[in-house]
């Protein structure tokens, strides 16, 4: 009868201890690394020091091209040049280029008759643009993208020092009514808060696309995308992954340093999104996989343990207890985040929407396991 007691008591105790455990892994998260970001303030904008060459690849874009390319075109900036490789299009892509050019002699078209089979994905095209780039500083988006001010490259540009070879940026996207908006939102939002306050700690890991730069002569010195040729995406996290480093990476959270596109407009799209960039993450170096990991992992277990130890009805205040401290952490330091985002309209949803995409990850993540996506556009 003792011992049965005793066991009875051991199950709470040791899930007690669990949960606890889980708790302290997720402390450590937001107080070593998040805090990083909600805490950071934006340096003054340094005078434009350097020529910058923006880079876009674009692959039948010609209504993206058409609304968003003259905002990017008319850049307050002295000396600059967009180039943008047109990848075997099948639209009016050439001919609006030749447009544009007649009215902005910044604008420059690389045409790519047709696709090359023996390449993957974005980076061949990305690579030619690159290449005929005649700044070293070179800043990347997409033609879907709209610079969210006329200082957008003035102010990515500024982070640059004799020093800092890559610079990673923020891109949200447009604010429109539905829950699926804020999803995918929300889930942007919280990306862009691991990879910019991981680079804060001196991790740098990843960054996107649609808003990055970096200097040509670092592109060419890592050997470019060859390492990564035979993997369809990541051409902008994959090498970043590479070459980025504590003393080489600084970010930019100015609002006016955005790039804002607009999202899916189906769950189905997002999702054949989110899978694709699920996968890329399992070629990051080891140590960030493990970080990545284990901080997705930390959360799962910890709302499992949870509801499994109210459900069993053990230990339920000191639970509760834990349960609220983080919750009242993260919703503090997320909301600094958030804030520094520009996405504060997310703030009152953060719980929640943290659930949501727990449980539509670990879906994708499982998916993923039998079956990977390998397409570009």
């Amino acid at each position: 009868m003792l011992d049965r007691l005793i066991n009875l008591n051991i199950i709470p105790f040791g899930l007690l201890i669990v949960f606890c455990f889980f708790f302290l892994i997720q402390l450590a998260y937001y107080l070593l690394i998040f805090l990083r970001l909600a805490r950071y303030k934006q340096a003054s904008p340094a005078p434009p020091k350097e020529g910058v060459s923006v880079v876009i690849c674009a692959h039948n874009e010609y209504y993206n091209l058409k609304a968003n390319l003259p905002f990017i075109l008319d850049q307050d900036y002295p000396e600059f040049e967009v180039l943008v490789v047109n990848h075997a299009s099948t639209d009016e892509t050439s001919y609006l280029l030749s447009d544009l050019q007649r009215e902005f002699p910044v604008l420059k078209s690389i045409e790519i008759q047709r696709d090359l089979n023996f390449f993957t994905g974005k980076k061949f095209p990305l690579a030619i643009g690159i290449k005929s780039a005649k700044y070293d500083q070179v800043l990347l988006t997409d033609a879907d993208c709209t610079p969210s001010s006329r200082n957008w490259i003035r102010a990515m540009q500024s982070a640059y020092s004799s020093k800092i070879q890559v610079v990673l940026g923020y891109s949200p996207y447009t604010r429109v009514k539905g829950i699926l908006n804020k999803i995918i939102r929300f889930d942007t939002a919280h990306i862009a808060t691991q990879y910019l306050s991981y680079a804060l700690a001196g991790m740098p890991y990843m960054g996107v696309g649609r808003n990055l730069s970096y200097l040509k002569s670092v592109f060419y010195g890592n050997k470019g995308f060859i390492p990564d040729y035979s993997i369809r995406s990541g051409d902008d996290d994959l090498f970043i992954n590479r070459v980025a480093k504590r003393s080489n990476t600084a970010i930019v959270v100015d609002a006016g340093s955005y790039t804002i596109s607009e999202p899916k407009k189906t769950f189905g799209q997002w999702v054949t999104q989110k899978r694709r960039h699920l996968t890329t993450s399992a070629y990051y170096r080891f140590g960030h996989k493990f970080l990545l990991g284990l901080y997705s992992l930390s959360l799962l277990l910890f709302y499992l343990v949870f509801v499994l130890m109210l459900s069993l009805n053990f230990s339920v205040f000191p639970v509760l207890g834990l349960f609220v401290l983080r919750l009242t952490l993260q919703y503090l330091i997320l909301r600094g985040c958030f804030r520094r985002l520009n996405e504060k309209d997310l703030i009152l949803f953060i719980p929640l929407l943290e659930i949501v995409l727990l449980l539509l990850n670990t879906g994708i993540g499982i998916t993923n396991l039998f079956r990977k996506p390998n397409k570009w556009k």
